[in-house]
């Protein structure tokens, strides 16, 4: 193998790539990139069996073959070279050399035997703007369970719901769902795609200004967008029927200035509880909204809120952290909020955008 590319090109592809190497002692090959080099493309590959990933990066290929390199020590040599300068990558007795304008180094190959294969993802396809889909999975994802007991809710599910793209999660102490518009009407079934792959989907895509090409299968989704390729694992299981928790109606709402809320959120938690407990109380009539922490170490707190109040008089406890989380999901200047009685959940809606829902349950008194 003898190739020659540009030292950004390919710093930047093995940035992304080695996120997705494995960590598995008893499976080394994981640890690796591997570089495939053939028609004037050089496939930077990395998989943990959970995520795969191909990069493809120009280059001028002199001759071709393939080598696997441990992908932390290729972060790390391209991490400090810098310039718009060509390295060049040529096997040499088994291992890589590479060569820039002022260095040579000799890197220690891997048997690549053993590296597994990509899948290639054939099923359902859908085309969508990376940015709408990523929007739809950073709207929810904070509020999968981490816990990987339960994987179904340690997961965001996607479903089409007619024109729609629906994001859902839950740790089951709070849900977040979020609805983004497509062009086509879909018709498969729901998919499961795990918290920390989420996570690593939305760093490898982001920033990109380009239409993701999906295809979907029973255990895998691929994702297609530029140079990059991406799979994931899917989860084989049922999500709960989360829409039946949803209260039909509510008895009380308030709708009030997002940074107050926050504002007054955060004052409360320096008082409140290892739980992070805290009590809002509404009550129209009076028209008073009122945020209420106590700790026996610290003190006590009360804060009043303005806003437009209606309903029945309410209050209940909830978890702090569970309330502020949303607020990334939230780009209005005003939230409203929702109750259907004492000690019930509380449900969270932007003003002007009714595609994005969260409920939180109420702690027990």
């Amino acid at each position: 193998m003898k190739l020659e590319c540009q030292i950004g090109k390919i710093k930047s592809a093995l940035t992304t790539a080695e996120r997705i190497t494995g960590k598995n002692l008893t499976l080394p090959v994981l640890s690796t990139v591997l570089f495939v080099a053939s028609d004037k493309v050089l496939k930077i590959r990395a998989t943990n069996l959970n995520l795969g990933i191909e990069i493809n990066v120009p280059a001028k290929i002199d001759k071709e073959g393939v080598v696997a390199i441990r992908g932390d020590i290729l972060s790390s040599l391209f991490g400090v070279l810098s310039g718009d300068s060509n390295v060049v990558f040529e096997l040499v007795n088994g291992n890589l050399s590479v060569k820039t304008k002022t260095s040579t180094v000799l890197l220690k190959s891997i048997s690549h035997e053993d590296f597994p294969t990509i899948p290639i993802v054939n099923g359902d396809k859908l085309s969508i703007p990376v940015k709408k889909f990523l929007d739809g999975l950073r709207s929810v994802y904070y509020s999968a369970s981490v816990s990987e007991v339960k994987p179904e809710i340690g997961s965001v599910y996607i479903y089409p719901e007619d024109n729609m793209l629906v994001f859902v999660s839950t740790d089951s102490f709070r849900l977040a769902e979020k609805k983004v518009k497509i062009k086509e009407k879909l018709s498969f079934g729901g998919i499961l795609i795990p918290f920390k792959n989420c996570l690593e989907i939305m760093k490898v895509f982001e920033g990109i200004d380009d239409d993701f090409e999906i295809n979907l299968q029973k255990n895998q989704i691929s994702f297609s967008a530029l140079n990059i390729y991406l799979t994931s694992r899917v989860v084989d299981g049922s999500f709960p029927d989360y829409k039946q928790i949803i209260p039909k109606n509510s008895s009380t709402s308030a709708v009030v200035l997002k940074q107050d809320f926050m504002s007054s959120l955060k004052v409360a938690n320096i008082f409140s509880d290892k739980f992070n407990q805290i009590t809002l109380t509404v009550k129209p009539g009076e028209k008073v909204f009122e945020i209420e922490a106590k700790n026996a170490d610290v003190g006590e707190n009360s804060t009043f809120l303005s806003g437009a109040l209606s309903g029945e008089s309410v209050s209940a406890n909830f978890n702090y952290k569970y309330i502020i989380d949303c607020f990334q999901s939230v780009t209005s200047d005003s939230i409203q909020l929702d109750w259907s009685g004492n000690n019930k959940p509380m449900i969270i809606r932007v003003v002007s955008d009714p595609s994005f829902m969260y409920l939180v349950m109420p702690m027990n008194r």
